[in-house]
């Protein structure tokens, strides 16, 4: 990162969903307002939305650090949640742990982490029973 980078620092407050999102939606605007390519915007939202609803739905809750620099906007989500203990199997389209209460407020698809993946240049995972999980999302600015 250069020294000319924005450095943001969110709490995600757990299991509450009327916030779920807040954090998210302040990078996206500040992205904007720097006049990101916007399908970059897109991306990087998404990545980060889903990030955020894991840990309101699993880790009850966290905190979302977001690095922007000129080349690339890096999302770290840490939680002290119960932590993943089958990464590989959380990876996978459908999986959910997700209760059916939160099911029920069309939440826990299953379909979190693989979006995050997706959605970004460089994912990585770290995670440990009992300990918390961290995301470290990385979306580069160039399209």
């Amino acid at each position: 990162m250069d020294s000319n980078s924005i450095k943001l620092c969110y709490h995600i407050p757990g299991n509450d969903f009327a916030l779920a999102g807040e954090a998210s939606s302040n990078v996206k605007k500040m992205l904007t307002q720097l006049g990101v390519n916007p399908a970059v915007i897109k991306r990087t939202s998404i990545a980060m939305y889903e990030a955020e609803i894991n840990a309101v739905i699993h880790a009850n809750g966290g905190i979302a650090k977001v690095e922007i620099d000129s080349g690339k906007v890096v999302i770290k989500i840490i939680d002290k949640g119960p932590g993943i203990p089958d990464i590989g199997l959380a990876m996978q389209e459908g999986y959910s742990t997700a209760p059916d209460t939160v099911r029920e407020m069309g939440f826990g698809a299953g379909m979190g982490l693989p979006n995050i993946k997706r959605y970004s240049d460089v994912f990585e995972i770290e995670s440990e029973v009992g300990r918390g999980t961290t995301l470290k999302i990385e979306v580069w600015l160039k399209v």
